[in-house]
């Protein structure tokens, strides 16, 4: 019998913060007792560091290269599977809550029901261009507004829209309980938080009130102190139109915590919804990217640091034992590890899969290949690609000098060995690894026509007439609750769950 699957994904949450299941500081509970029963991988990677190249590469099990999904306005192509398409055609009912940030009129890529709208547009607005290096697009680029204007609230834009994903998601697994579909379900569900503003309601930013990790560890470094690409970033970020107090800065990475704990709260309810109605459920949790905090003077993501690439991963599934995983693993292998679980094969696409199923990790087996990652979005001026593997990681970028970081040694990755001599045979690893995987010349030149191509479109489409590919939920308020074509005796039964008790 194939397992139900609920998803659970929330946006640029830290990776470093789930060490083995959340940092016991953090008021977690649902999350910890979800770690208690999970396979947990400590050193997970995005396929990307921003939202909508980083979750179609978690859909596909792709590369960016490979998705063309380049940066938050590249169009997800619909002849590309996702896990939602092979769960589908195996027989699954799939349905998605919330964010997938998906660019194009195709809303849907496999999911059979989308409960909500997207908090992001799915247009070409958002699209950069190398043309034009340096150039900030004011009215969507991020800044550093998020950090001065961290604090407490009771409603906002993005709590709005989780409460709503909660809330669709609760209904939906309720009515997923009745049976009146008999096929296994698939339902993810995807939160915006805890990505900035930094906001947060009072109760949870209370419950940090003490809290002893309001400082980075490594405090901001001067500007002409940073690599060439986080000099972009900060650019990017137009971080000399504000002034950042120490004060700014615990209050947001105290809001950032808040907002984890506003997840747990709505990660335990749904999770509670799936016991209480007695739906078993394979359980999975991951982040799409993650935050640098203030970390060396950088916030958000759209870097290779530990803070902004690493994300949590944890499993709890059948034939995957609970316990720590310590090997890198991707958000790559997300795709082929449930296709593992739902007994699903993927042979016909395996050359086109980055990713590995994860199953066999969990028991102790090697991944086989080491993590790879990709950036060409804001801030970046070309491609930039990234290797993990064992201890050590390793980052190229056509206009910019190597970087070879020892993680065991230097976790905060202070120290860039490229140019040390006693490291130039792993340096020498990684440069053909690198050699053998890209050829940055061509990734440069894709990312360049995809840009020009979609400035042209863009600018069209907005020209007279338009219309939106946002998704747009539709209700049939006709097939809800009580209506003259429905037997009320039938209706009030079927509607039950448990029956006759």
């Amino acid at each position: 019998m194939q397992p139900n699957i609920l998803i659970i994904m929330v946006d640029q949450l830290n990776g470093t913060l789930f060490p083995d299941g959340p940092a016991d500081w953090l008021h977690a509970p649902n999350l910890r007792a979800l770690a208690a029963r999970s396979t947990r991988f400590a050193n997970t990677y995005t396929g990307s560091p921003l939202c909508a190249p980083g979750r179609a590469s978690f859909m596909s099990g792709q590369l960016p290269h490979r998705t063309r999904v380049y940066d938050n306005a590249a169009e997800f192509s619909s002849d590309i599977p996702t896990f939602a398409h092979h769960l589908r055609r195996a027989g699954y009912l799939t349905c998605l809550s919330g964010k997938m940030h998906f660019v194009g009129p195709d809303q849907m890529h496999g999911f059979e029901e989308r409960l909500t709208t997207d908090i992001y547009p799915a247009d070409f607005g958002w699209t950069p261009d190398y043309r034009k290096p340096g150039e900030r697009i004011d009215w969507w680029y991020h800044n550093l507004g998020s950090v001065t204007g961290a604090g407490v609230a009771e409603i906002t834009n993005q709590l709005e829209y989780d409460d709503e994903v909660a809330d669709r998601a609760a209904a939906r697994l309720y009515d997923l309980s009745r049976g009146h579909d008999p096929r296994p379900w698939c339902l993810t569900v995807s939160f915006t938080h805890p990505h900035d503003p930094y906001v947060a309601r009072r109760k949870y930013w209370d419950l940090y009130e003490d809290c002893a990790h309001l400082e980075p560890e490594v405090p901001t470094l001067p500007y002409e102190d940073h690599d060439p690409h986080s000099q972009r970033l900060f650019d990017a970020n137009d971080w000399r139109n504000f002034e950042i107090s120490q004060e700014d800065i615990r209050r947001s990475r105290r809001a950032y915590f808040a907002n984890i704990s506003y997840l747990d709260d709505q990660i335990g309810r749904l999770m509670r919804i799936v016991e209480e109605t007695r739906q078993e459920a394979i359980v999975l949790f991951v982040s799409d990217h993650g935050d640098m905090l203030g970390e060396r003077g950088l916030w958000f993501k759209m870097s290779f640091f530990e803070g902004s690439s690493r994300v949590p991963l944890m499993v709890s599934a059948p034939g995957m034992a609970p316990g720590l995983v310590e090997q890198p693993v991707s958000t790559l292998d997300v795709t082929p590890t449930l296709c593992d679980l739902a007994g699903i094969d993927l042979t016909e696409v395996a050359p086109w899969t980055d990713g590995v199923s994860l199953v066999p990790v969990a028991g102790g087996a090697a991944r086989g290949k080491p993590v790879a990652v990709e950036y060409a979005a804001e801030g970046s001026i070309t491609p930039l690609v990234c290797l993990r593997q064992g201890r050590w990681k390793y980052t190229r970028c056509k206009a910019d000098p190597e970087q070879l970081f020892d993680l065991a040694a230097d976790p905060q990755e202070r120290t860039n060995l490229a140019e040390v001599a006693e490291h130039q045979e792993t340096l020498s690893h990684f440069s053909g690894l690198a050699d053998s995987m890209w050829d940055l010349e061509k990734f440069d030149a894709e990312v360049r026509e995809s840009q020009a191509r979609r400035w042209v479109v863009y600018e069209a489409l907005r020209n007279g007439e338009y219309y939106p590919w946002d998704y747009q939920p539709l209700q049939k308020a006709s097939e809800r609750f009580m209506r003259n074509h429905m037997d009320l005796n039938v209706l009030e039964e079927s509607k039950r769950f448990p029956r006759g008790e």
